[in-house]
């Protein structure tokens, strides 16, 4: 392939990461800065890793939606309540639904330039999306429309191809022949898939609880974390639930004759996810992964599901694999038939694919979810003693990126 970026990656660890639990719409968290949910997952992984978070020379952060009036300010200040030093820059990073993968592929950018050690945090509150005019800083005409607007809902829409991200699941829907019913019964597999993860402890070693908390810089004012009345502390990811496919059926389509439902897309959460990214040579006990290569392609905004397929196509071809040689993939779950058409694309065995359910029973939190497919992965290739895993995802308005991580315990 001729097109895309490709970046081979050495002596790059993954060497610790966990995230907040995904909290529904509206629910626990939803009051809750993404500013102050990055701070308490950039300190808590710090603390994980024991690593002084002095040692940190480069920050990198991403949240897409301006969820708060310091918005602006969200990589620098979680840096800095993280304990991070003054004198280390901090950058916003936006790839839509691929920032949580471009964080990693920046912090491994900045070890390759000469860094050292660096704090990777996305973190996302979309119960916070606001009600939005971008038309009337001069003020109200008598008679004209009121521009106020729905950011949240208005954001999936592309105005280039004139379709939202759900329009562009029904076209790869029709394109690759895939029925209601096989999208039902993939988001059915995501559900138990997660429900068992959660409820068997799985997910619980890369989750870390969110109560309230607050959080001292010396010389500047405090911020934190308050919970709402009588819940003192979130836990776990609170969509997954039980259901059937009767129960899915049910459920009408988005667009009319459509197979995609509020049942089969992912659903919408908040939460925040980080991770350091360090030397492997310099690591003092196994890391969590080993950061191999990253690609990004651009394809159709108007199919921009498919975007994992192309990415991963490259990812393989550049870095001499195949898809024989990657043992279990995770692959961001926008919509049912987006994932279903990326696995057809590629032929791939649905034994190695989001074993531990994905987006469609956990949520999306779009700036966060690329770290948890990773962390994730991760943890699966150790557990199963896997070699290589590739987590991947579509990004809105027509791209996709993949990331090749390895498992630093392999034993052949």
């Amino acid at each position: 392939m001729s097109g895309g970026q490709y970046s081979a990656f050495e002596d790059i660890a993954v060497i610790e990461a966990l995230r907040t639990p995904w909290s529904d719409l509206n629910g626990p968290l939803a009051q809750v800065s993404p500013i102050d949910l990055g701070i308490k997952v950039g300190r808590a992984v710090l603390a994980r890793a024991a690593l002084d978070p002095t040692a940190v020379d480069g920050v990198f952060a991403g949240s897409m939606a301006q969820a708060s009036f310091d918005a602006y300010m969200l990589p620098r200040h979680i840096g800095l309540y993280s304990g991070v030093p003054q004198q280390v820059p901090a950058l916003a990073v936006q790839r839509i639904c691929g920032t949580g993968l471009e964080l990693l592929r920046q912090g491994a950018m900045h070890l390759q330039c000469g860094g050292q050690l660096a704090l990777c945090v996305g973190s996302e509150s979309m119960s916070r999306n606001p009600i939005a005019s971008y038309e009337h800083r001069a003020g109200f005409r008598l008679g004209a429309p009121v521009g106020f607007r729905d950011f949240l809902w208005e954001a999936l829409l592309d105005p280039a191809p004139g379709v939202d991200m759900i329009a562009t699941a029904e076209r790869l829907a029709r394109e690759y022949g895939i029925s209601r019913e096989q999208v039902d019964i993939y988001a059915l597999d995501s559900h138990q898939r997660a429900l068992l993860a959660r409820d068997s402890g799985w997910l619980a070693e890369e989750i870390v609880a969110v109560g309230n908390e607050r959080f001292e810089l010396d010389g500047y004012q405090a911020r934190g974390i308050e919970l709402p009345r009588r819940v003192t502390e979130v836990t776990q990811d609170t969509h997954p639930r039980p259901t059937d496919a009767e129960a899915l059926a049910r459920l009408n389509a988005i667009h009319p004759g459509g197979v995609q439902t509020a049942g089969n897309s992912c659903a919408v959460v908040d939460g925040a996810a980080a991770a350091l990214v360090g030397r492997a040579s310099d690591c003092t006990k196994p890391p969590l992964a080993l950061l191999r290569a990253s690609s990004v392609v651009g394809v159709a905004p108007e199919i921009m599901g498919i975007g994992p397929a192309p990415a991963i196509q490259l990812l393989l071809q550049r870095s001499g694999l195949g898809l024989n040689d990657i043992g279990l993939l995770e692959i961001n779950e926008a919509q049912g038939a987006q994932v279903l058409a990326v696995s057809q694309a590629l032929e791939l065995d649905p034994t190695c694919l989001n074993q531990r359910g994905g987006s469609i029973a956990l949520g999306h939190p779009l700036a966060a979810t690329g770290l948890r497919l990773v962390m994730t992965l991760a943890r699966q290739l150790r557990d199963t003693n896997r070699r290589y895993g590739i987590a991947a995802a579509c990004i809105g308005g027509g791209q996709g990126m993949a990331l090749l991580i390895e498992n630093p315990g392999y034993q052949a």
